[in-house]
């Protein structure tokens, strides 16, 4: 079998897993920032866990490490003004808040909460995972969860 159709009949299975748009947020000592991030998926039921996989690197780690949480956004496909905001975020200075013209709320992890997402998670920080490829993954306990907009 070739590699190349190898890679192919990976790619037709992992294709088949779940995945949404999710603006990773969180927040510390006054400096606020998000990220996309496509891979969330529960993982307890007692407590409700979930797993977040992040590209490293990202703007978001110090914040994460520091204030213990982050909050999970959903949002809309067709939003692209988020998606283009969020995507691959990297402020271009340490006073850069990609917040700052959209409206957001704080619920008990104290990361900023979409107003426009269809529905937010907010969790305490459990485990971070520092995995041998490109992404690595944070465990958070579910806090509160709502349907935000709809």
């Amino acid at each position: 079998m070739s590699v190349q159709s190898e890679v192919d009949r990976v790619s037709a299975v992992l294709e088949r897993v779940p995945w949404s748009t999710w603006v990773m947020s969180s927040s510390h000592d006054g400096q606020r920032s998000g990220v996309l991030v496509r891979w969330v998926q529960r993982c307890s039921n007692e407590p409700v866990l979930l797993s977040v996989s992040v590209e490293k690197c990202h703007a978001m780690e110090t914040l994460i490490r520091d204030s213990r949480g982050f909050a999970l956004n959903l949002v809309d496909e067709t939003d692209r003004l988020l998606i283009r905001k969020f995507e691959g975020y990297t402020p271009p200075d340490e006073h850069s808040d990609p917040f700052d013209t959209l409206a957001v709320e704080t619920w008990k992890s104290g990361s900023p909460i979409l107003k426009r997402a269809i529905a937010a998670v907010d969790c305490e920080v459990v485990r971070h995972l520092d995995l041998e490829s490109d992404c690595e993954m944070f465990i958070g306990q579910v806090l509160d969860a709502r349907v935000v907009s709809g």
